[in-house]
This record gives structure tokens, sequence and C-alpha cells, in this order.
């Protein structure tokens, strides 16, 4: 997939504030051989070529007289909106490997998953390979199918690779298993009786108080006084 760019030569005089309000980004293309040269892109066809080409394609980067092959290697997007404020071109060597990562996308159907109600469990989420930049997939697809049980796994070795594509990470490093979910027991605390105290019902008589007797500690109780009736003189 053959993807170009066109570019000019970036002048040191202008802002980069006021070549994005233009519509404009400032990016920077270099390599081990190649000096870091200051460019100026079109905003609206970066962010085109970027969603296209993603880090594992090559991009050609041309102004008319110059053909740069490259990846984009970084992109500083804004916090809010996270439209592209700049960007960095890798230049390759021609024949040159590159080691880089690149996202897995789990295809099908596993029927430890399905059948057996287990959980999938995605290891490894970028595969690290090796490969020169013609030879860079944009993505790895991986069959789940073979996880059959709760013990099967996928390993790295076992990742059918486009021609030229070499595995970095070891051939056994686990890519996928199946999780086997287990109820929680929960174990049941017996209640020890004899640390449990018994509330005494009623109200509970207080030396002094009305109605306790002398052995118990109290005061006679006393009669109310009877009020005096007043008698209404006869005339």
């Amino acid at each position: 997939m053959a993807i170009s760019l066109q570019f000019e030569k970036r002048d040191p005089k202008v802002a980069p504030n006021t070549l994005r309000n233009a519509g404009k980004i400032p990016a920077v293309f270099y390599g081990k051989k190649q000096a870091s040269t200051s460019i100026t892109l079109s905003a609206h066809e970066f962010e085109k070529v970027w969603k296209k080409a993603g880090e594992n394609t090559v991009v050609t980067l041309q102004n008319g007289t110059e053909e740069v092959p490259s990846l984009i290697h970084d992109v500083d997007k804004h916090p809010v909106t996270g439209i592209a404020r700049h960007a960095d071109f890798y230049v390759f060597e021609k024949g040159q490997k590159l080691k880089i990562k690149v996202p897995i996308e789990f295809k099908g159907v596993s029927p430890a998953v399905k059948d057996l109600g287990g959980v999938l469990v995605k290891v490894v989420h970028n595969l690290e390979i090796e490969a020169e930049p013609k030879n860079l997939p944009q993505k790895l697809e991986i069959d789940i199918s073979p996880l059959v049980a709760f013990d099967s796994v996928i390993t790295a070795k076992e990742i059918k690779l486009p021609e030229g594509v070499t595995l970095v990470i070891s051939p056994d490093d686990v890519i996928a298993s199946v999780y086997e979910p287990k109820e929680e027991v929960v174990e049941e605390v017996p209640v020890d009786l004899s640390t449990i105290e018994v509330q005494k019902r009623g109200k509970e008589e207080v030396p002094g108080e009305e109605g306790a007797t002398p052995a118990e500690g109290g005061a006679p109780a006393k009669a109310p006084a009877k009020k005096e009736e007043k008698k209404e003189a006869k005339k």
C-alpha cells in the first residue's frame, strides 16, 4: 500500500501557531543517515494519512524534487481535541529492518468461552515483530477457536506471520488464554451464644426509690398528705 504526503520546507521565522491557524502543522523527518529537516504539512491531509497508515505503513514524503520514504514515528496531539499539532517521521535506510509493536485483533469464537462460560484473557495486545518497512503489517489477526478448554493457550509461535516478518518476543510467550470463573464459597462462622449478653427486662429497682424496703437500704415510704378539706360555714 503506497501512501504519499506532500510537504514544504519550513520557514523557521514562521511561528507554529501561525502555521496551525493557516491549516498547516509543523513536522520533522530524520534518520540514522538523514539530517533532521523541519517541514510543513497540510493538517487535513496529514490527518487522513495518519488514520490510514498509522505507525506501521511507509509514507513517502514528497515536495516535487525529493521523495523520502519514512514512517510516522510520533504525533503530538492537542490534549482536548486530539487534533495533531506536530509530527515526527523516521527515515529508514534501504534494507533496514525495524522492530515495532503491531496491534493484535482477536477473531473467531472460543468454545471454552461460549460453551463452558470461561473468560477470554488477552495477555498481549501488541505483538513485537521485526521486518523491513515494506513488509510491516498494520495489524495481526489471531483466531481464538483453538481455545477449547480452560487449560488451552495460544502462544506467539502459533501466530501466522506475513512473509518477511519475524518474532521479537519469545515463541513460548502466551498471547491468550481462558480463565475459569469460580464461585466464591462463603464460610459460615458459628455463633457462640455464651458471648451474647442477655438484656434484662423490666425496670430495675434502685435503692431509695418508692417501693424499696428498708432491708434493701431504702427509707420507709411516706403516705401522701391529705388535703385539708375546707368546710363552708353554715349561715
